[in-house]
Formats: C-alpha cells, sequence, structure tokens
C-alpha cells in the first residue's frame, strides 16, 4: 500500500467533487490522502469521503482571477508539499487545463512520483502521461487516470458522486424535508437562467403546491431575494458548503444551471432539472448518475464556445426555458 498520496484539483468546488470517485480509489490503496484545492474548491475537497488533509493554493493558471506569479507564493507550495512528503502524486485537470506547471513544483518539492493527463509533451515531469479517448463524463475522465495510476476502486464502491456523512441539521432553515430547490447562480454568467426566469419558476411552482428554497452563495443574496420573493424560503448566504449539501439532501428536486451546487445535488442523490447552457458539453458536464431533465437548447450557436458571458444576443439557450417547462420537468421528477 501506498503511504502517502498528494491528489491536486485545483478549480471550484464542482470540478472537485466530480473528482470524488477518483479521489476514493486513490484512498483505498494509500495510508493518507491529502488533496490540494484551490480556494474555490477547498471546500468541498474537505466534503469528499478519502481526503485526510487539505492543502489551499491558489494556482495562477486555474483560477478564475489569478494573483501574479511571484517566487513568495510558488516557494509556499514548494514548502508545504515537502512537508507532507507524499510518495505519490495525481494531478487531476480538465481536458482544457495543462498539470505540467503544477508538476513542476511537485518535482522541485521531490515528489518521486507523479501521474496526469496531459497532451503536451511532458519529458521527465510526469512519470505517467495518461490519454483519455472520445468524450466521457468528467467523474470518468478522471477515474480513468486513478486506475492508469494503479487506484482501483474498492469492491463495494459504485462510482457514484457523494460526500461525508452524517450531514449538518438544516431543519431550523428548511423544516421538514421534500421541498424543491432553486439555485439561480452560477460562477459563470453564460450558464445563467435569467433572474426574471427564475423568478416566475418559484412562483409557478408554488402555485403548483410545491415548497420552494432558494439557495445561492454569500454574494449572491440580492439575487436570492429577487428570485424567492413573496413566497420561496431564501436562504442566500445562509449555508456553509456542508450546510448547502445538507437543504439539497432534503430537497425532493433540485433546480440549478451547470454550477456547483448541481454536482453537489449528484453528491447527496437528489435528481436535478439542469438549465444547462451549452458552452461546455453536457456529455461532460451534466449532473453525474442521478435522474435529470436537461432544459435549454443545446444546438445553440453558443455551443461549446466556453465562453464566460454568451457571446450570443438574447441567451437563446436558456431564454427560451419557461416556468412552466420547469414546473413540468419538476413534476416528472417529483414521480419518478
Amino acid at each position: 500500500m501506498t503511504r502517502t498520496v498528494l491528489v491536486a484539483r485545483l478549480d471550484n468546488a464542482g470540478d472537485v467533487l466530480l473528482t470524488g470517485p477518483a479521489v476514493r480509489a486513490v484512498a483505498a490503496h494509500a495510508d493518507s490522502v491529502v488533496m490540494l484545492a484551490g480556494p474555490h474548491g477547498r471546500s468541498a475537497a474537505a466534503l469528499l469521503p478519502g481526503v485526510d488533509e487539505v492543502v489551499e493554493w491558489r494556482a495562477p493558471w486555474i483560477d478564475p482571477e489569478p494573483d501574479p506569479v511571484t517566487r513568495a507564493h510558488v516557494e509556499h507550495l514548494r514548502q508545504a508539499v515537502e512537508a507532507i512528503e507524499p510518495d505519490v502524486a495525481v494531478v487531476f485537470t480538465s481536458f482544457h487545463q495543462s498539470p505540467l506547471p503544477l508538476a513542476l513544483v511537485l518535482r522541485l518539492a521531490g515528489v518521486p512520483w507523479i501521474g496526469a493527463i496531459s497532451e503536451d509533451y511532458p519529458g521527465s515531469l510526469l512519470d505517467l502521461r495518461h490519454r483519455v479517448p472520445g468524450d466521457p463524463p468528467e467523474a470518468e475522465r478522471a477515474l480513468s487516470l486513478a486506475r492508469a495510476a494503479g487506484f482501483s476502486p474498492s469492491g463495494g464502491d459504485d462510482g457514484r458522486l457523494a460526500v461525508r456523512r452524517p450531514l449538518p441539521c438544516v431543519a431550523d432553515l428548511v423544516g421538514e424535508p421534500d421541498y424543491v430547490v432553486l439555485h439561480p447562480g452560477a460562477s459563470v454568467p453564460a450558464r445563467q437562467w435569467p433572474p426574471q426566469r427564475c423568478a416566475e419558476a418559484v412562483q409557478a411552482l408554488a402555485a403548483a403546491g410545491y415548497r420552494v428554497v432558494v439557495t445561492g452563495a454569500r454574494g449572491e443574496q440580492q439575487l436570492t431575494a429577487q428570485v424567492a420573493g413573496e413566497v420561496g424560503i431564501d436562504l442566500g448566504g445562509g449555508t456553509d458548503l456542508a450546510q448547502l449539501a445538507a437543504v439539497l439532501d432534503g430537497a425532493r428536486v433540485v433546480v440549478a444551471p451547470n454550477t456547483g451546487p448541481a454536482h453537489l445535488a449528484a453528491a447527496v442523490g437528489t435528481p436535478v432539472v439542469s438549465l444547462f447552457a451549452p458552452v461546455v458539453p453536457a456529455a461532460r458536464w451534466a449532473p453525474y448518475r442521478v435522474p435529470t431533465v436537461m432544459l435549454g437548447r443545446q444546438d445553440a450557436p453558443c455551443r461549446d464556445t466556453r465562453a464566460r458571458r454568451c457571446p450570443v444576443p438574447g441567451h437563446p439557450c436558456l431564454t427560451g426555458v419557461t416556468a412552466d417547462d420547469v414546473v413540468a420537468a419538476v413534476g416528472k421528477l417529483w414521480r419518478s
């Protein structure tokens, strides 16, 4: 058994959650798993089963609002890795990210074996240069790297997303289970359903007899207040990630764009109405292995552009989705 493994995923919470099955596979063969995560993914890393310790570091080549590259910042990471003394490092990335800058720092920190998926020639930076054919779901792409590195899942692991349990009690926030969660925000504006449509959906869901909870991050209170109106329970800024997981766990259905809480809903096993803008492929990024109804034009002109802001006037991929469409999708999943 390998003594200490460093696993890395340096971007957002949803991305970290999608590495969960791969991290559990690593943990099945390691005495200790330390996860290197960025500031936007640290809280998700702490929720992953199999992770013993989380080290936070902001990667200048991955973070959406990176700080300048400085010798001190890179030296901080090198020293942190030296203190961990990993026997192995497995660097998880999205298809458009290079593992090589991190691999270089890990080499300088003395890590003896490093594996990653890399299209670029890695020279001596990687001991395992893994390739992934086709366009599999992101969780399966990461798991294929773990397998290639010699970390097969344990026999009882079903390969789904998961979080540590028990989750905190949130009855004081939402009351009894069996409600609909609508999460209006997204870290990438191009993936967001217009706020007015979200508000209309809350009104329509409440009129159809559903109890509706509106969730959002600390900087989204104005948005969640607008969306919840007088009929929704507004939790904007009122939960940490573990509490949000518990809120989603108590829901019968979650309505969300392609953003972290959609993957968090999948990690607690809750069905998702996915308001999916096709700027990235649904085959790769749709909620993983939970019942899902996908809404949004997947053939829209923005398809596969990876745009952060919609490049098409009117945001046609999502503005065509109506409140009635959401009510119908929620009803379908509620009855399933």
